[in-house]
């Protein structure tokens, strides 16, 4: 036995013993963790439009272009900042609800792609002459300006990953204060997606001189949709 292969062993042991044993044991951790972020967020509750206005500062602070509208008017205002950018091919789910809304916007310059095709059969196509991806967030961090994306056939996570400009929409209704909120509320113990695609921000990175730069291992720019489709009168504490 290798002296690497005793270590491990030794760490793994030593992670062994220390686990929880019983579930009665794991659910006094799950309750400990509970009261933590309740206690937290007790301190300083967020209403639903709190969480808006929170999503939307922890995004710009990160450098995405975050837009809050109502509903029926980002169809149009998308349009019109795509044509701005320059944008003239736009990968997307245009079969979507969403998808379909914003074709209807779209100026005859901007072509739509569906990603029907295997990857392989396109990825050059991909990588060199689409110029933006659109996705639907499953749902919203507010603490970190996280948008939570679970990819599907019809947008699995390159249209989030390839092109150099990523807008997400993502609805008012669907944000939690944090992580533990959103874990809890959406139930993720009951069962994951085989992806599930956290995005706080274009992509960055930095050298050993930490010189930042951005769009290196994905989207140089981040273009983000707060859909209000609070009630008039929200109520009501996370």
């Amino acid at each position: 036995m290798s002296a690497a292969l005793s270590a491990r062993e030794r760490m793994l042991g030593r992670l062994r013993a220390a686990a929880p044993s019983t579930p009665e044991a794991v659910d006094v951790i799950d309750t400990a963790i509970d009261q933590h972020y309740l206690a937290r967020r007790a301190q300083a509750p967020l209403s639903p439009r709190g969480r808006t206005a929170a999503m939307q500062a922890a995004l710009q602070a990160a450098h995405a272009d975050v837009d809050c509208v109502r509903g029926d008017a980002w169809p149009a205002l998308l349009a019109q900042r795509l044509g701005a950018h320059g944008v003239r091919r736009l990968l997307m789910d245009a079969d979507s609800r969403e998808g379909l809304a914003l074709r209807a916007a779209l100026p005859d310059g901007v072509e739509v792609l569906s990603f029907e095709r295997p990857l392989a059969q396109w990825k050059g196509e991909l990588f060199d002459t689409v110029d933006a991806g659109f996705t639907v967030a499953r749902s919203g961090i507010a603490a970190t300006g996280t948008l939570v994306i679970a990819p599907d056939a019809a947008t699995p996570r390159t249209v989030s990953l390839a092109p150099p400009l990523h807008i997400c929409l993502v609805y008012a209704s669907t944000l939690h204060a944090d992580l533990h909120a959103a874990a809890r509320a959406e139930r993720w113990v009951d069962g994951m997606p085989s992806n599930l695609v956290l995005v706080s921000g274009p992509s960055k990175t930095s050298d050993i001189q930490q010189t930042l730069a951005y769009g290196a291992h994905g989207p140089r720019w981040l273009w983000v949709l707060i859909v209000d489709d609070l009630p008039a009168r929200e109520g009501g504490q996370p």
